[in-house]
């Protein structure tokens, strides 16, 4: 796939069930990847309804189909209980549920989120980035490895105990 195929936009609300099944899809991928960061459940439609309400949920497409989705914020406070520390104590812009639709998987597609989300940040003025992510989440830690974000400590999510990473943009 190359680059110009793929586009970037706010999710909308008709989207809302094609972003639910990528949901689904990141969720039943983690499971075979033998763990549970999303329990069955969540995040609920409600929660990607008001993700998109808030102008925070975004979509990836490929050729005109939703490939990708991930939310944003400026601030969680699961954060600013890190049993660690952050490199910098910045405005930053935390990155959260990002799910990559079946059949995209293994195609370059996170690389491009993952430049997606310095491109997003930079465009706000925010130039330090955070994410979080399950313990036993070995892709995800290899994809945040790869893009040069640094391991900062642990967080309590919604549903348990999160590795906590950040990417400093200068």
């Amino acid at each position: 796939m190359k680059n110009n195929d793929f586009t970037l936009h706010l999710a909308e609300l008709s989207e809302l069930p094609d972003c639910l099944s990528v949901l689904a899809d990141g969720r039943a991928y983690q499971q075979s990847q033998g763990f549970t960061q999303w329990p069955e459940g969540y995040p609920a439609e409600e929660d990607v309804a008001q993700d998109i309400m808030r102008q925070r949920g975004y979509v990836l497409k490929s050729n005109g189909i939703i490939c990708a989705y991930f939310y944003i914020d400026f601030y969680d406070s699961a954060y600013r209980d890190i049993k660690g520390a952050w490199r910098s104590e910045e405005d930053y812009m935390g990155i959260h549920r990002v799910a990559i639709a079946d059949g995209y998987r293994g195609k370059g597609v996170s690389d491009i989120l993952f430049q997606v989300f310095e491109n997003l940040a930079a465009s706000k003025g925010i130039f330090n980035l955070r994410i979080d992510t399950h313990e036993q989440n070995i892709p995800m830690q290899r994809v945040l490895a790869r893009h040069g974000y640094t391991y900062c400590g642990t967080v309590m999510q919604n549903n348990g105990l999160r590795l906590a990473y950040d990417k400093l943009l200068r």
